[in-house]
């Protein structure tokens, strides 16, 4: 009998577990019993992991390996294909010396759009609005007869209010696309390269400088790497109109939390609503209590369909590996390199 090819996988499986159960008709799947990094190099080392082909992650996983950087990808087996990520961004994953090693990786593209862009405008509109300062103050017993919306400041209504969306992949436009009903002047963006006009769709592709300098509200949708960690610092956010509304649901650290604590309390931004935080879980608690903040723990893909779409994707990246040699969805880094495509089920 043909031996299987082996997959590792980091887990946890919240909700694929038929699509994994379908996988292992094809793969020997295995799994580590490390704790934390030092016990996992030593399980690579050891050579318990010779003969992986493939390697799922997910973001639990980094608690125990830590991130998959250089140190660690330098003892990932020779048999090594593909490390498919369960998520869009893989920040937490070295794509460079992976590719020196010829080593694809994967991660989970448009199926994150809807959800990450429902949880955007939410969080957009209520900081707008002053939605969750209201909510806290009438949890502090402030909505009394004689005291409006329970002492909230008034918000703003969205029309007339320029929106620049820094970063329209594919959240990006779903996030333009959701906000068009609600009446704003204009919806701007900027991306590094300008987009076909078929895909900006009535957007304005402006540079940086400006949609910092003329955006109402910036909407915040690139990836975290070395290039963007404190995108928005105190020099970008100088630049920005006073009582402006920054919204992140990306990554925690394109913006200096630092900065945008003192600018929130300062007045000169005058909301944010973000889901993400720099420091994440660990989140200051004065900047959890600025009433012009709406928060959420990093909820944006935190959906049942969602969550199980993304973790059958990461096995289908696995299995096309497998039979066909290629992963379904490549990293914009890897995608000009050159992979050994042999199929390995043959």
């Amino acid at each position: 009998m043909t031996e299987k090819p082996k997959v590792l996988n980091l887990g946890p499986v919240r909700y694929a577990s038929d699509a994994w159960k379908k996988l292992e008709e094809i793969a020997d799947v295995v799994y580590t019993d490390a704790t934390n990094r030092d016990e996992f190099i030593q399980e690579l080392k050891s050579g318990k992991f010779d003969g992986v082909v493939a390697i799922a992650k997910t973001a639990a996983s980094t608690r125990i390996t830590g991130r998959l950087d250089a140190e660690l990808i330098q003892y990932l087996p020779k048999s090594l294909r593909s490390v498919s990520n369960n998520g869009a961004g893989y920040d937490t994953i070295d794509a460079v010396p992976l590719g020196e090693r010829r080593i694809q990786l994967s991660n989970v593209p448009r199926i994150v759009d809807a959800a990450t862009a429902d949880t955007h405008v939410f969080l957009l509109l209520s900081a707008i609005r002053n939605f969750q300062w209201g909510h806290d103050l009438m949890l502090k017993g402030q909505w009394v007869p004689g005291n409006k919306a329970a002492g909230a400041p008034d918000g703003h209504d969205p029309a007339g209010k320029v929106v620049g969306i820094y970063g329209m992949g594919g959240i990006g436009r779903a996030i333009r696309d959701r906000l068009k009903p609600f009446g704003f002047k204009k919806i701007t963006y900027y991306n590094r390269k300008r987009l076909d006009p078929d895909l900006e769709d009535g957007a304005e592709y402006v540079d940086l400088d400006t949609l910092l300098k003329e955006s109402d509200i910036i909407s915040v949708n690139i990836p975290l790497n070395k290039h963007t960690r404190h995108a928005l610092n105190k020099e970008t956010i100088a630049k920005t109109k006073k009582g402006v509304v920054i919204v992140n649901t990306a990554r925690g650290a394109i913006i200096d939390e630092e900065a945008l604590f003192e600018a929130l309390k300062s007045g000169h931004i005058g909301a944010v609503g973000s889901d993400v935080f720099e420091f994440e879980p660990k989140v200051s608690q004065e900047l959890l209590e600025l009433p012009n903040l709406v928060s959420l723990p990093h909820m944006g893909t935190h959906t049942y369909e969602t969550s199980l779409h993304m973790e059958e994707h990461v096995v289908d990246n696995i299995r096309n590996v497998l039979e066909i040699g290629k992963v379904l969805s490549l990293v914009p880094e890897h995608v000009n390199l050159e992979f050994d495509t042999t199929p390995i089920i043959k």
